[in-house]
Order: structure tokens, then sequence, then C-alpha cells
């Protein structure tokens, strides 16, 4: 057991990686960021990666001995699958990161890491989502909670009787790859169905195809005349302007995604799942429809008893959920 000095204020930090940025954060035990930061990502990824990591663990400890007190804990995600247990990551979007030692080499990197201790704390961004709107967002005072991500791809964060889910492989909440139609489609095999019919990704790729056709539409207009320019903004802007193809595909969307959502209702009975990612930026398009269809697909009684809320967190939500995996961590020791 680590032995605290209980004149000296304890902070746990937070180190969220994405595809692109490395975001970092450094908490109270009320749950309150005294600091923060934000930097882009060496896209050479690999040991570079890995040395940005390490270098924002090195810059919360010097935040906490700034404010008269030390970094006792530091939870970190990223955009991938976590297995805590090696501290190895698999993260595609970052090059290099394939059953990658992340932790190995942050206590490579850092020397504070082991004198005096940080606890280290790994886990998906998925996870780490979930674990914040439980802690200070939409899933407050949950027990049963699933944060469903929806934006280049579709991914779950689940807490079931207060636990964080992992399954065998740290690949529970792979929810992108339900089977939603029987109809087997190519891309089925690359992303899985409900990724590829309800993502953001899959929103744009749907309007450019059947602008390709010939489709009549103002989308083409939106995006300057270049069909390879519109995404899923093009397609939510288009909608709220009344075009017709826009909203047949916002429709179709939220038709899978309100199916989706229902098997997790389903499958888990939770009392809230909060909905994130890009793609509900465009809330007030698909909210209100996905929540139908999830009612009409759901397990009534666990329809009813449900809650689908939107991220009250946002962007923050990694960081939040890294805050309070690693005070947990320390709570434990």
């Amino acid at each position: 057991m680590k032995e605290i000095n209980r004149n000296v204020p304890v902070f746990c930090g937070a180190v969220d990686v994405g595809g692109t940025k490395i975001a970092s954060a450094l908490f109270t035990a009320d749950g309150d960021i005294s600091a923060r930061d934000k930097t882009l990502l060496d896209r050479a990824g690999g040991d570079a990666a890995a040395a940005q990591v390490a270098g924002r663990v090195e810059a919360l400890a010097a935040a906490a001995r700034e404010a008269g007190g030390r970094l006792a804990a530091v939870g970190l995600c990223v955009p991938g699958i976590a297995y805590s247990a090696t501290g190895r990551v698999w993260a595609p979007n970052i090059p290099g990161w394939d059953q990658y030692p992340l932790l190995e080499k942050i206590r490579g990197h850092v020397p504070s890491v082991h004198v005096p201790a940080i606890s280290l704390v790994l886990e998906s961004d998925r996870s780490a989502y979930v674990a914040g709107e439980a802690w200070r967002g939409a899933a407050a005072g949950a027990s049963d909670a699933v944060f469903l991500a929806v934006g280049t791809g579709i991914g779950a964060g689940i807490i079931s009787g207060g636990r964080l889910l992992h399954g065998r492989e740290d690949i529970a909440g792979a929810v992108g790859w339900f089977a939603l139609d029987p109809d087997f489609e190519p891309e089925y095999a690359e992303m899985g169905c409900f990724e590829a019919e309800a993502s953001g990704n899959s929103v744009g790729r749907k309007a450019r195809r059947e602008l390709e056709r010939g489709r009549p539409s103002i989308l083409s207009d939106l995006a300057g005349g270049r069909i390879e320019d519109v995404t899923a903004e093009t397609v939510a802007e288009a909608a709220r302007r009344g075009d017709a193809l826009a909203r047949e595909i916002g429709d179709k969307v939220a038709l899978y995604l309100g199916m989706g959502i229902a098997n997790i209702i389903s499958l888990l009975n939770p009392d809230v799942v909060v909905l994130g990612g890009g793609l509900f930026r465009a809330a007030d398009l698909f909210l209100d429809p996905v929540r139908r269809e999830a009612a009409r697909w759901a397990q009534p009684l666990a329809a009813r008893a449900v809650r689908i809320e939107l991220s009250r967190l946002g962007e923050d939500a990694g960081l939040y959920g890294c805050g309070r995996l690693a005070w947990n961590a320390l709570d434990k020791e």
C-alpha cells in the first residue's frame, strides 16, 4: 500500500489520447479541473507519440507540484483497445500502436512514475467516456449505463452493476459490429453492419453515392460543387433546409441508430444510454427519431425504464473518465 502524506494535497491526472490530439487535465478529489492542456498528436505515432503522452504525465506532475501538492495517479485512454493486464494497446489510427507496450514506454520516459510512485490506469476511450458521464455527466448516479459514441465509427462504453465491462479480450462494447441487416454488404466485413449504416462517415458516404448516381439535391451546392467534400455535416445542413435526399438519409440512419440502441437496451437493461460523438452535434435532427425507434424496437419494460440522453460533457467525457478511473485506482490502494 502506498504511504500518503495527508498534509500534502493529492491530485490525479487524465490523459485522453485521440487519433489526432492529446488532451490532459489535473483533477482534484471533488472532480474539479485545476489545469488542462491540448496538443496535436505526433502523426509519426509509435515511440514519438508515446513520448508525447509521457510528456503530458510529466507536465501534470509539475502542475501538481506548482499547486503545492503531488500527482498520485493518472488515467489514460486510447482510441481502440486497451489491454489493461499487459499495458499494451491497439489503436488503429495511430501508426505503430498494434500491441504497443504503452505503459512500459511511459515508465521508461518518466522516472517520477517510479519515485515517488504514480499509478497508471489504462482504458479504452469508450470506457473512459461512460466513466466520465457516470461521474459528472448525464449518467451521474447510475449503476447501469452505456455511452454510445457515434462519430467516424461506433462504439460503446458499458457500466453494469457499477463496474466497467471489458470482456475476455477487452473488446466489450464493439457494438459497431451489431448485425442489423440480413443482406451482408462487403463493407460490413471491415467495420460491421451498424457502423457501416449509422456512423458519421456512413452518412457522408451514402450521400456521395446517391449524388454520383444523379440524385437531385442541394448537397453538392453546399459543398461548393465538390461531391467528394460532402460530409455528415453537409447532410445535416441540407436536411435543415428541407432537402429530400438529406432527409431520406437522415431517416434511414435514425432507424439504424434506434435499432442498435434498442438492442443495447434489451441486452443490458441500463438506467441510461448517453449519446455522444460528432453525429450528435446534429441532435436537433436525430435525437427524437432515435428515441422513437429505440422505444419501438426494445423490450417494452426495459424501454420504459431507460433514459436516452445527450452527453453533458461532450469532448471532455474522456478526460473526466480518466480522472475518475485514476481516483478509483488510488482509493483501492
